[in-house]
């Protein structure tokens, strides 16, 4: 990760002020979308550099050690052997960026990854009464401090959207503050739930009030959602970075989630990351993906890149 982000006070004149051209952000999406395409010679490196990016993840009813434990062997061998030597990258150490799972399920994860020996890899949890908040507070921050004691490095938490869609700014902002506290060294990933904002604005704002209260990250969605990580909401919230760093000085990362399947999508937000923001914000500390199925698609292409043929997907351990 990169270094924290301590915040700012609260500032609601910048808040007041905030305009989004919303044609000019639908306009811009389409052509992130349409114009921008990776050369051929280039495919392999996006696509290995989107999976040091991802956050594997599993929250799922069903989660078991198991399956906790197969994803995190999956972390720490992304890709199969034989085609990282058929490029010539089978010992860079080519891992995910992190693994994602429910609180409950960070003490399985820390101990499959050890089994695997791969401890370096960082354990994301999802918490604060993920995915909809609506848990009691002291509930949500003994949630936090849960996870952190059983060994998550990373915590995604879930703003309180009826203080946003109400206009409670400050009440979002007072709450991110004291979940800001609760994670103590863990970094903290702010999920802004885009798709139940209501508009382009209260995502630019949310996304302002989450890093003046100190978030090291902010993420489009829960992947519960009815909309999850669209383009235009990812361009609102990148410019927001971008606005916050050119008066703070400090860095944010970024982190779509839900929806991006294909190794084509994680190409398009990757280049969105290059093009706003820059170079430093195509690496793990300060870009992540949330994915489950991402993985499996990429690990295709590359095969059909290395063979001249695609894979039947029984040729995959978790395609």
């Amino acid at each position: 990760m990169a270094e924290r982000n301590p915040g700012i006070v609260l500032d609601l004149d910048w808040l007041n002020n905030v305009r989004i051209n919303k044609p000019a952000v639908f306009k811009r999406a389409e052509e992130l979308k349409t114009r921008r395409s990776v050369k051929k010679n280039y495919q392999i490196a996006w696509m290995l550099r989107a999976v040091t990016c991802i956050d594997l993840t599993t929250l799922s009813g069903d989660d078991t050690f198991t399956n906790v434990q197969r994803l995190c062997f999956k972390a720490k061998y992304p890709i199969r052997e034989d085609l990282l030597k058929a490029v010539n990258m089978h010992d860079k150490g080519i891992t995910t960026g992190a693994i994602c799972v429910y609180p409950s399920r960070v003490c399985d994860a820390v101990k499959a990854l050890k089994e695997a020996g791969a401890p370096h890899i960082p354990v994301a949890s999802v918490a604060t009464g993920f995915p909809a908040g609506q848990t009691h507070f002291k509930i949500r921050l003994a949630e936090i401090k849960l996870a952190v004691e059983d060994g998550a490095t990373e915590i995604d938490i879930v703003i309180n959207r009826a203080y946003a869609l109400g206009g409670n700014w400050q009440g979002v902002y007072d709450e991110l503050k004291a979940f800001r506290d609760a994670c103590g060294p863990a970094h903290m990933k702010s999920i802004l739930a885009t798709g139940e904002l209501g508009s382009l604005t209260n995502v630019y704002k949310a996304s302002l009030v989450a890093m003046m209260a100190g978030s090291d990250f902010i993420k489009t969605s829960t992947g519960k959602e009815g909309v999850n990580a669209i383009l235009p909401v990812g361009l609102v919230m990148v410019r927001a970075i971008r606005e916050y760093y050119k008066r703070t000085g400090f860095k944010v990362g970024f982190k779509p989630a839900g929806g991006i399947r294909t190794a084509k999508d994680s190409c398009v937000w990757l280049s969105l990351m290059k093009e706003e923001l820059g170079e430093e914000w195509m690496k793990p500390n300060l870009f992540r993906i949330g994915a489950s199925s991402l993985l499996g698609d990429i690990e295709r292409q590359m095969y059909h890149s290395v063979t001249g043929r695609y894979a039947a997907s029984f040729e995959f351990a978790m395609a």
